[in-house]
C-alpha cells in the first residue's frame, strides 16, 4: 500500500512530456533562459510559455503588443496599395503596344 501511495505522487515537471511540439518546456526562463526550479513560482502567458519572474511575462507581453502593431500597420499599409508584401516586387512599369 505505501508502494503504490509513494507512486502516486510526482512533480509537475515529471509529467510533461518531452520534445512537444509546438509546447515550451517548463525547465527555463522563455525570455531570459534562466533555469527554472521545481521549488519556485513560473509565471504562465499565452497558454504555456514559461516566465521566471513577473518583469519577464511582462516584458515579453510587451513586445507582443510592439509586433502586433507593427503586423497591423503593415497590413494596412498593404490593403491601401502602398507597400509590396515581403519577398515580391511591385512593378509600376506599363506596356505600351504601338
Amino acid at each position: 500500500m505505501a508502494a503504490s501511495m509513494a507512486c502516486s505522487f510526482f512533480f509537475f515537471f515529471d509529467a510533461e512530456r518531452l520534445a512537444e511540439a509546438g509546447m515550451p518546456a517548463l525547465d527555463a526562463c522563455a525570455l531570459c533562459t534562466k533555469p527554472l526550479a521545481r521549488d519556485s513560482d513560473i509565471f504562465m502567458y499565452r497558454g504555456g510559455t514559461p516566465f521566471c519572474s513577473e518583469e519577464c511575462r511582462e516584458e515579453q507581453m510587451q513586445l507582443d503588443a510592439v509586433r502586433a502593431r507593427q503586423a497591423a500597420r503593415r497590413l494596412r499599409q498593404y490593403a491601401s496599395g502602398r507597400e509590396a508584401p515581403r519577398g515580391h516586387q511591385e512593378s509600376r512599369k506599363v506596356s505600351v503596344i504601338s
